[in-house]
């Protein structure tokens, strides 16, 4: 058992009016919160060590109140490399350190994930055969890997030992060990990749028993030893089931501080960390069942998309688990803690769970970050928002969609007298027009939170007026300065366009459905034209279909909504379209729309076809509106009036604008230039 309840009775249960922000205790060592921030890919690493900018990452998140901090998951074994930047256990030491002495002064404590990727890693990088239980391919990679051998079994356990002893000589917490979606001990668990015939086989469990107890020996009684295992599969005809995990859970829980309950495995690598389309707190349920099944013989961890503290305080009420896995939230806003210690609720800035940033494995090799808080990742590079200007001046910020209100909302904050201009009726702009996206209303949240924050700051909100070349002469004359942000206009169309044929951009459209006027748009079918594959056109699909229209997309691409690769939802997307009987045109371009048909080309073999539509919406790029811009030359910008982008970059740009107003930007990117 655990050492804080070894030669005694099982802890009583948990006490009903335990809250997120109290303090728990695990083998000993005291966690501020019941808050964990956990193991996820950054690609923050210098080669395969935890660097100064990881070091930076986690300590924002213990000083705006994280109970437990999991650092991203190290490889026990040299030949287990499943991305570029992946840290490597035997390279960490240093960096362990120097983050458990940037953490441990605000509180938190801080274990270290030890993990292999078995079959799921890649051996680009390795250049070396993938490691399994058996010789069954990925079904993503599709490599066939090597069945491990008792040799390599040895060299595994021998692994997981070695960097958890030298965890604890970089005097880290403790350690968890990762069993979960990606994971060789997880192959093992599974009768989907373990179709072995000796006693690893048999006992499918043998190995994990094996690591743990090799693990605890390095470790000692007195540092915590976490468990994250997938309890679902979500591959019932042979994965690992809630019923088999609740077993499973029981014989391990005694082993273990603490189990982190999760789902997934290579059937289905969204299913851990889905993006919007899946409603927060999934695992709850799942959750219930294995915290039932280990009967208090360790603390349990509810993982699932949880991003809002209300959802995490009601599932310790209710019993599901003792503390609450919240990364993607404190991506989001690292002072979660903090301020829902303080009662400020409201003001946590929402995460609405895009996955655009935040997701970074892939070829790219992004750094982690936040759609709508573009410090987290780059404390080391992007200036904070916080503090003082020196001199306080005025401002105009013309533009009330995500550039114009981070811009504002930045400069109040740092002391600045800010006036909006916002021709609209409502704030929000863009943003609120891609909450119109089927499957993407969680993008309000956003919306409504910086517009709640700039009227809470005193920012001085002019809607349905429309700034002219002279509002901004008179504003100079004042010596008031300028920020545009604009936004965006409609984009070329590479397609003729005959007489009586009906075309809408998207932003059209979205405008009808916002006004519920899709119902007086020409009746027929709809073809949506996709040029890019970002959210936007499936999105689009989706959201004529669900009003009963018959609709198809279209796309150069071999696949649907390509982009969504990056976010994890491709192949849920394409299922939702299907679903939904929309009709996919892929590897095809738009040539000629007609007044009830389109002409379409297919883009290898020009051949060209016609398809029935009494409408087209356009989904392409769109072109920044310049109008003010050009009347008044050297006027800041940002966002879409610079280039239309995502969120994301309408964000940083709005905010890197108003903090060069004050003058932090530029002092800050010097500093940057001196960061490692």
């Amino acid at each position: 058992m655990p050492a804080r309840w070894r030669g005694s009775a099982p802890p009583p249960d948990r006490k009903k009016d335990t809250l997120l922000t109290d303090p728990i205790v695990l083998a000993g060592r005291t966690a501020p919160s019941r808050v964990l921030f956990g193991p996820h890919e950054t690609n923050l690493a210098w080669q395969r060590e935890i660097s100064r900018r990881h070091v930076a990452y986690y300590e924002r998140r213990a000083a705006g109140g994280a109970g437990l901090i999991v650092t991203e998951t190290a490889s026990v074994h040299a030949d287990d490399w499943p991305y570029e930047r992946a840290p490597l256990a035997t390279d960490c030491g240093q960096g362990w350190a120097a983050t458990v002495a940037a953490c441990r002064r605000h509180g938190a404590v801080v274990v270290a994930s030890l993990g292999h990727a078995g079959s799921q890693g890649s051996s680009a990088y390795s250049q070396s055969a993938l490691w399994a239980p058996s010789r069954v391919p990925d079904v993503a990679g599709r490599e066939l890997p090597m069945e491990m051998e008792e040799t390599e079994i040895g060299r595994l356990i021998d692994g997981f030992a070695a960097a958890a002893a030298l965890a604890v000589r970089s005097d880290l917490d403790g350690v968890e060990i990762d069993a979960g979606q990606h994971s060789l001990l997880r192959q093992f668990l599974s009768g989907l990749t373990n179709l072995r015939a000796d006693s690893y086989g048999s006992d499918r469990a043998l190995l994990a028993r094996e690591v743990l107890g090799a693990v605890r020996d390095a470790i000692g009684a007195d540092r915590i030893l976490g468990l994250r295992l997938s309890c679902d599969e979500l591959a019932p005809w042979a994965g690992i089931t809630p019923e088999q995990a609740a077993v499973l859970a029981h014989e391990l829980a005694s082993l273990v501080d603490y189990l982190a309950v999760v789902r997934g495995s290579a059937m289905g690598t969204s299913a851990t960390r889905p993006d919007l389309h899946t409603e927060p707190g999934f695992n709850i349920d799942l959750c219930r069942s294995i915290r039932s099944a280990v009967r208090g013989a360790t603390q349990v961890v509810l993982q699932g998309s949880v991003v809002e503290a209300e959802q995490a305080q009601r599932a310790l009420d209710d019993g599901v688990a003792d503390l609450v896995e919240m990364t993607r939230a404190q991506i989001t806003d690292p002072d979660l803690v903090s301020l829902w210690r303080a009662g400020k609720g409201t003001r946590i800035r929402p995460c609405v769970l895009s996955n655009q940033k935040c997701r970074v494995r892939d070829n790219r090799n992004p750094v982690v970050s936040c759609i709508s808080e573009p410090h987290s990742g780059h404390e080391t590079r992007e200036p904070a928002v916080g503090g003082l200007d020196e001199h306080a001046v005025e401002v105009l910020v013309v533009g009330g969609g995500p550039a114009g209100l981070e811009a504002a909302r930045t400069l109040a904050l740092r002391g600045h007298r800010v006036r909006l201009m916002e021709r609209s009726a409502r704030l929000g702009g863009a943003l609120r027009s891609a909450a119109l996206v089927g499957g993407r209303i969680r993008l309000t949240k956003l919306a409504d939170w910086l517009e709640a924050e700039i009227r809470r700051l005193g920012v001085a909100v002019e809607t349905g007026v429309t700034a002219t070349p002279e509002d901004l002469d008179l504003a100079a004359d004042a010596g008031t300065s300028v920020l545009l942000a604009t936004g965006a206009v409609p984009g070329p169309r590479e397609y003729q366009i005959a007489d009586g044929a009906h075309v809408l951009d998207v932003v059209e459209l979205l405008t009808a459905a916002e006004n519920n006027l899709l119902g007086e748009l020409p009746p027929g079918p709809a073809v949506v034209f996709d040029p890019v594959g970002d959210p936007v056109g499936v999105g689009i699909a989706e959201l004529l279909a669900g009003h009963g229209r018959e609709t198809a997309i279209v796309t150069q691409d071999n696949v649907v909504g390509t982009q969504l690769a990056l976010t994890g939802d491709l192949a849920d997307a394409n299922a939702r379209l299907q679903r939904a009987g929309v009709v996919l045109h892929k590897n095809s371009l738009v040539r000629e729309v007609h007044a009830g048909r389109v002409v379409l080309e297919d883009r290898f073999s020009g051949e060209r076809r016609e398809e029935s539509a009494a409408l087209l919406v356009h989904c392409g790029h769109r072109l920044p509106d310049r109008t003010l811009a050009l009347a008044r030359p050297g006027s800041a910008c940002a966002g879409d009036c610079v280039a239309p982008r995502t969120i994301h970059e309408a964000v940083l740009e709005g905010r890197r604008a108003a903090l060069a107003i004050g003058g932090a930007y530029g002092a800050a990117r010097l500093l940057a230039g001196k960061a490692v």
